[in-house]
């Protein structure tokens, strides 16, 4: 159980000042949660995304927000009124005293209150300071009002989501996928400026643009237009391509739904299909099973480019496609992805949240991360990380902040440094 852990992650020693809202907050947990000291810079009243829903126990409350918790584990709060000169002289005390800050105010925004990166490094030349909005801060849309559901649309990742049916609309990933991939490159060009800095580089200003990111973020898409000017085409549960490719979704026998990934192409791969549906019972059943015995014998992989001008190739191909969803269409859903994952083949279930949670692998990886809330006198399971650092773990170290919870202390350390 985590909630009061020591700080000794890959980051321990960086000091990070984050003003963020929901665009940017992503990239101070990332920092956080690796053992950076992230202080959260509120306004008096709390950050606004304190008062998103849900909530726990569905109460109302800037301490109870669910949306909060997630994105602010392991940081302090700290209440300042930037738009006064008190607060906006503790902040450049704050930042005078950092290595990193990392905010997503509106172009200008800065500028305007005397907090800019120009106005700031004078104190500490070894600052880097990474600004995160919608389209960067210059350009002609660099004042363009955005959402994350725009920037996704307008970025390219939601032309490639959706479904066979073109006549039905694009969809949008939900989760702020936007912002996230956003934060994902802030995060990797602090690094890199880190790295500089202490190259003897000094400090800089990052302009990272979520319209930009989205866009380097689109798989093959805008590659695809680049070098060949083919477009790519959304497709249900499958990669985007030029070319259509079948389908791989499935309803398994409890309900569940699969994908059953990349079909039998090679002909090892055939012969341990034919070997698992024989000891299943069902291969006599499958009325193409004298195709999976021709792929089987054969003395090369398949080829699905050629699929398009060869019958025959296409039909051994398709044989073994089929089989697959035949097996699923026979099975739970757990049976099936884990007699295919032992056996070489890529598939996977398709997960409600709380399925992932208690799926068996996530759980003897550690995933579920389990933070107290003392005041409230329970603990809650947080998402954990994605990676696992061999000498310098990641932990959360303590659960979200109270709205400004550490002002007094924080500010305390300013006035003893």
């Amino acid at each position: 159980m985590t909630g009061t852990a020591a700080p000794h992650g890959p980051m321990h020693g960086l000091r990070v000042v984050e003003l963020c809202e929901e665009v940017g907050e992503f990239a101070g947990k990332l920092l956080a949660d690796m053992g950076a000291d992230v202080v959260k810079v509120e306004p008096p009243g709390g950050s606004r995304t304190r008062s998103y829903a849900p909530f726990v126990d569905d109460e109302p409350d800037p301490d109870r927000s669910l949306f909060f918790w997630h994105y602010n584990t392991s940081k302090r709060s700290v209440a300042l009124d930037l738009d006064g000169e008190e607060g906006r002289e503790a902040f450049r005390r704050l930042v005078a005293d950092a290595d990193v800050l990392v905010e997503d105010r509106a172009p200008g925004w800065m500028a305007e209150r005397g907090l800019d990166y120009e106005d700031l490094r004078g104190d500490n030349p070894g600052l880097i300071h990474c600004a995160i909005t919608p389209f960067g801060r210059s350009g002609p849309r660099a004042h363009d009002p955005a959402t994350d559901l725009t920037i996704l649309a307008g970025g390219g990742p939601v032309w490639s989501c959706g479904y066979d049916d073109h006549s039905i609309p694009p969809v949008r990933g939900g989760g702020n996928q936007g912002y996230q991939t956003g934060c994902h490159w802030a995060l990797i060009t602090i690094l890199t400026a880190l790295l500089y800095r202490d190259g003897g580089g000094g400090g800089q200003f990052i302009d990272v643009s979520l319209h930009a990111a989205s866009n380097v973020t689109t798989e093959a898409g805008s590659y695809q237009w680049l070098v060949a000017e083919e477009t790519v085409q959304r497709q249900t549960g499958r990669h985007a391509g030029v070319n259509p490719s079948g389908p791989t979704q499935v309803q398994a026998k409890d309900g569940v739904w699969m994908n059953t990934g990349l079909f039998p192409r090679r002909p090892h791969e055939f012969r341990i299909l034919i070997e698992w549906m024989q000891e299943l019972g069902h291969y006599d059943d499958y009325e193409q099973s004298p195709l999976l015995e021709v792929a089987a014998g054969m003395d090369r992989m398949l080829d699905m480019g050629r699929a398009a001008e060869d019958d025959e190739e296409a039909a051994l191909l398709s044989a073994g496609r089929e089989a697959m969803i035949f097996l699923v269409q026979r099975m739970d859903a757990y049976d099936y992805f884990y007699g295919a994952q032992e056996r070489g083949f890529q598939v996977g279930i398709i997960y409600a949240p709380e399925d992932v949670i208690e799926d068996p692998h996530f759980i003897a990886r550690g995933f579920r991360t389990e933070v107290e809330h003392p005041e409230l006198g329970r603990s809650f399971v947080y998402p954990g990380a994605p990676y696992a650092f061999q000498g310098s773990p990641w932990a959360i170290m303590r659960r979200p902040p109270l709205t400004g919870e550490h002002t007094a202390e924080v500010l305390a350390e300013l006035d003893s440094a």
